[in-house]
């Protein structure tokens, strides 16, 4: 059983948890409820994506009391899966806050067991009901990997493992021409992962229940946006 990093507690309303803080602190929970459906954690997710494109940001759960609030455990609305790059930042392109997301990030958002382990934490542990798998423009780990697949010229050291995992992608746009090969590797990689994911074996259950979304998604690092390309959840 995994203890260590346990989002809930086996006891704990939210006034046992604030108190558990200790009499010195006093915080108070997030006056927004927390979503708890697919539909409800992607709204508060793309509204967050607006906020950070037209520059209203609002800098949800980041004082104090919300250190305070969420010590004792933690209970996030969404998983997100991207990419290493310094320039995607999930918790701030989407305009969350602490205790949230969980978030995940490799190169060109590659996985592997432990990463798709963590990826299914959430949701199998705490009933996490969102996860959006991130690609974004220009993604340096993705061209660097089509162009070692292209001209069959392995990557230095481990690196080579991205490509091999990015395979899959560059193989299905290789069938037909792109305007920009490396994009379309991307947003066709993206796609890949959120399908093998809604049809994990341990995953697969909760989307049929419609208790968990699995979305791709494409950043724009020159506007900000987030744009959905597959498995939006309905209301």
């Amino acid at each position: 059983m995994i203890t260590g990093c346990s989002s809930k507690t086996d006891t704990g309303t939210a006034a046992d948890r604030t108190a558990a803080v200790g009499a010195a602190a006093t915080p108070s929970p997030s006056p927004i409820a927390a979503p708890d459906s697919p539909w409800a954690a992607f709204a508060r997710l793309m509204d967050g994506n607006k906020r950070w494109v037209d520059g209203t940001l609002q800098h949800p759960n980041r004082d104090l009391d919300r250190r305070a609030f969420v010590a004792p455990e933690q209970d996030p609305y969404g998983v997100i899966l991207s990419c290493i790059d310094s320039r995607v930042p999930p918790e701030l392109l989407f305009d969350t806050g602490l205790g949230d997301l969980f978030v995940m990030r490799t190169g060109g958002q590659v996985v592997a067991p432990v990463v798709t382990g963590s990826v299914e934490y959430g949701p199998m542990t705490s009933g996490t009901p969102l996860i959006v798998v991130l690609g974004h423009q220009r993604c340096g780990a993705v061209k660097a990997s089509y162009k070692a697949l292209k001209d069959n010229k392995p990557l230095p050291g481990t690196l080579q493992s991205i490509a091999e995992a990015l395979r899959p992608a560059y193989e299905a746009i290789s069938q037909q021409k792109h305007a920009d090969p490396v994009d379309a590797m991307t947003r066709v990689h993206v796609k890949q992962t959120a399908a093998d994911l809604r049809s994990n074996a341990d995953l697969a259950p909760l989307v049929k229940k419609g208790d968990l979304a699995v979305v791709s998604a494409y950043y724009s690092l020159d506007t900000g946006r987030v744009e959905v390309l597959t498995g939006a959840p309905s209301a």
